[in-house]
């Protein structure tokens, strides 16, 4: 349970919030330590994470989004594509703000050394069971977690606001993501740090930012905008779109 709140932490403040869109602002230390945090849940370097999320917001649900389970099907939104060796290489170009920093350049390209270290040290520490359980289990719900917003979340759930994709707001996704299933919030404002929008909208991982911001860790936290905020709901509610099949 620790291994997953806190790499899943990693994920959403780290690769997301920080790396893929830059809602707050850090030191270079704990920068770092985002990285390293987000890469032990082995989902490739925070370069190449940030260039596909950036490429997928440009072209969400269109042909040219990796991800979108309404052109690729279930299962290709969720994990295949992620295993396609075309989507091996990272764009550069996407992430020119990040490149600058040697360090992230050599975790991009080793990434691989972060959950190996991690998953040595709680073999050492917890013998095999917590290899199996603590780790590797962790890990693959962590995986599921986070894929399922790229698969779930832009089928299933409510839509606030009227954006060009297909992205929807579930709570119970938000639950298991420390907060990412308000994820047509998201992609209405995707600049903000918070993507739980209203009071009773959970967002833990914004939480923990505040928390964070109050001893000085990370400052600059981006809010939703009042116009964002008083943009008017849909009156309906339109119904999830039929999922295009998944490669045989």
């Amino acid at each position: 349970m620790i291994l997953y709140v806190t790499r899943m932490f990693g994920v959403t403040a780290g690769y997301h919030r920080y790396f893929s869109h830059r809602s707050y602002k850090t030191s270079r230390v704990f920068q770092l330590l985002l990285a390293l945090l987000a890469m032990s849940s082995a989902q490739r370097g925070v370069l190449w994470w940030a260039a596909h999320h950036r490429h997928h917001h440009r072209f969400s649900d269109t042909p040219w989004d990796v991800h979108s389970p309404i052109r690729g099907g279930f299962w290709h939104a969720h994990v295949l594509w992620i295993l396609d060796a075309n989507n091996d290489p990272t764009d550069l170009s996407r992430v020119r703000d990040l490149v600058r920093f040697p360090e992230l350049l050599w975790l991009n390209r080793f990434w691989y050394v972060p959950p190996v270290v991690l998953g040595a040290a709680v073999a050492f520490t917890l013998g095999w069971s917590g290899l199996l359980i603590g780790f590797a289990l962790s890990t693959v719900l962590v995986w599921h977690g986070t894929f399922a917003v790229n698969s779930l979340a832009h089928v299933f759930g409510r839509r606030r606001y009227e954006t060009e994709d297909t992205s929807r707001n579930s709570w119970i996704l938000a639950l298991v993501t420390l907060g990412e299933g308000w994820h047509n919030n998201h992609h209405h404002h995707m600049s903000s740090a918070r993507a739980g929008f209203l009071w009773w909208e959970v967002d833990v991982t914004y939480y923990i930012l505040r928390a964070l911001a109050t001893i000085g860790v990370v400052w600059d936290i981006r809010e939703p905008t009042a116009a964002a905020l008083a943009a008017p709901p849909p009156v309906v509610v339109s119904p999830p779109p039929t999922l295009a099949p998944g490669p045989s």
